[in-house]
């Protein structure tokens, strides 16, 4: 594989087993990857594990990429965003178990860098009550408001359908409203 070769070619290759045009995917594409998620979560380990999975399932599903479709490298964010989410909710579910045999008292909040932002300027409790919100939440209200895409990007952007992206946007707006009441 030449350094000249596209992204959609590569991943011709790395369905058809080919280690160095992984390797190149992999070069290409992990650290805006990598910058990218660390927008989504401050955990430096969970958005680490969020790109070795993207990785390890292109290796596993590069045949289903369709060149006619989209973009490889919308392919690639859609991939590592869900792992994201998953990691973030392995990551909820395991530290809340951890809280609770602990009782203690205080909130599982992931503040992403947005979050930190927006603390410093004056919008009340904003950062917190993104904070509260779910993975899925979460990402939609980011895709749609903070990256500010349309639903029918953010659907794209995060592999849902376009109804379901406009309904996680609802209720992330509705349970906003309500943490800052």
């Amino acid at each position: 594989m030449g350094s000249h070769s596209d992204d959609a070619e590569l991943l011709a290759a790395v369905a058809a087993d080919e280690v160095e045009a992984l390797k190149l995917l992999h070069h290409r594409h992990a650290p805006w990857l990598r910058a990218r998620l660390a927008r989504r979560s401050a955990n430096p380990d969970l958005v680490d594990e969020a790109v070795q999975d993207t990785f390890v399932a292109i290796w596993r599903d590069a045949r289903r990429f369709d060149a006619a479709s989209g973009e490889a490298a919308a392919w690639i964010w859609t991939i590592a965003i869900r792992r994201l989410i998953s990691a973030l909710r392995r990551s909820r579910s395991a530290q809340q178990t951890i809280l609770l045999a602990r009782m203690t008292p205080e909130p599982l909040i992931m503040q992403s860098a947005e979050d930190t932002v927006l603390v410093g300027v004056e919008h009340g409790d904003l950062s917190s009550a993104l904070a509260c919100l779910s993975p899925d939440l979460r990402a939609a209200i980011e895709a749609t408001v903070l990256d500010g895409l349309t639903h029918r990007e953010a659907a794209d952007l995060l592999g849902v359908p376009l109804g379901t992206v406009k309904t996680r946007v609802m209720r992330a707006k509705v349970q906003l409203r309500r943490y800052l009441a």
